[in-house]
């Protein structure tokens, strides 16, 4: 995690910058949240929304609203909209992936059951509609319910790329794109666009927020064969056994001898995995240098994301989305 104490991490000065409008984020938030019919709904839902998670997407938003000079009241609906469809998509994620941990915690579906993790996700995504359309704003409108479907897409395309060892970067990042960066470019694109910012503002957003998401999923995916359980609140490893073709290996298997293919063949097509698979995926992955290949590219989207920042006004917040993007990277050694 790098050396800096807590005040010095990006998204804890975000938080600090942010953090009288994120109170009222969090207030509507457990105010929508609420069902007085069923029971079930607050209970799931607390337990994913309080469980800590960074609060990134709903920041992105409100940082983009502000960096564009918007005064309110409707970045706070945006915000609140952007994590409610983020912790729907991560409620439905845990069902089809089978988790057991997220963020450090045992999943909903482990301490509830599947139905009411698909269900309460359903109730979210609704919730989030709701909440969108109090802006009156069509085209706010329009660029979160079509993330939403990408989203959506995306996580279907994983299923059928996810085993087949044909998947190629491309794809990869099609999936990135529709599962993570999706939220991401919209999250930030609509705090532009309720700010009424000029057209090459919103883009710029939108370009910082597609590359920053991109970079945060290349990330997670190398943090899975090389990082710690602390810090990554999940399993390491789980990407390997659910027999996700994640970046890393994706490159690992494009320069496979007979002998290595046959080892992913068996692993990740088959599924057939037995003790000490994870630790030899990880020697071949290193062989090839494939693990800092991929790093590289993560690198290389963080430069993007910058770059996209150069086209809006100079502001502290400007800097700290720089930052942002600088860190997303450092949390691999």
């Amino acid at each position: 995690m790098g050396l800096h104490d807590r005040t010095q991490k990006p998204h804890d000065q975000l938080g600090a910058w942010l953090a009288k409008d994120m109170e009222a984020v969090n207030a509507l938030i457990r105010d929508r949240m609420a069902s007085e019919h069923a029971p079930r709904i607050p209970e799931v839902t607390a337990h994913l929304v309080e469980a800590g998670g960074k609060r990134l997407r709903p920041m992105l938003t409100l940082a983009a609203a502000q960096l564009c000079g918007y005064g309110g009241p409707y970045h706070i609906h945006l915000a609140a909209t952007v994590e409610f469809i983020h912790t729907a998509t991560l409620l439905h994620d845990d069902v089809v992936d089978e988790s057991k941990q997220r963020r450090g915690r045992p999943t909903a579906n482990l301490l509830w059951d599947n139905k009411s993790s698909v269900l309460v996700g359903d109730y979210l995504f609704a919730r989030s509609f709701q909440l969108m359309t109090e802006t009156n704003n069509i085209r706010v409108l329009s660029i979160l319910s079509n993330a939403s479907a990408v989203i959506a897409e995306g996580e279907v395309l994983q299923l059928t790329a996810a085993q087949d060892l044909a998947t190629t970067e491309d794809i990869y990042l099609k999936v990135v794109r529709g599962k993570t960066a999706a939220l991401f470019s919209a999250a930030t694109e609509v705090g532009g666009v309720i700010a009424g910012a000029p057209e090459e503002q919103v883009r710029a957003l939108f370009d910082y927020g597609d590359a920053l998401g991109i970079a945060f999923q290349i990330v997670d995916d190398l943090l899975d064969y090389g990082g710690t359980t602390a810090t990554i609140g999940k399993n390491v490893g789980d990407d390997f056994r659910e027999r996700k073709l994640t970046l890393p290996v994706i490159k690992a298997v494009a320069k496979a001898d007979a002998e290595e293919r046959a080892f992913w063949v068996r692993t990740i097509e088959k599924g057939k995995q037995q003790d000490g698979d994870l630790e030899q995926a990880q020697a071949i992955m290193a062989r090839h240098g494939s693990m800092a290949a991929a790093r590289q590219d993560a690198l290389d989207w963080t430069a993007t994301a910058q770059a996209a920042l150069s086209r809006l006004p100079d502001h502290p917040l400007r800097a700290m989305l720089a930052d942002l993007a600088d860190y997303v990277v450092a949390r691999i050694n």
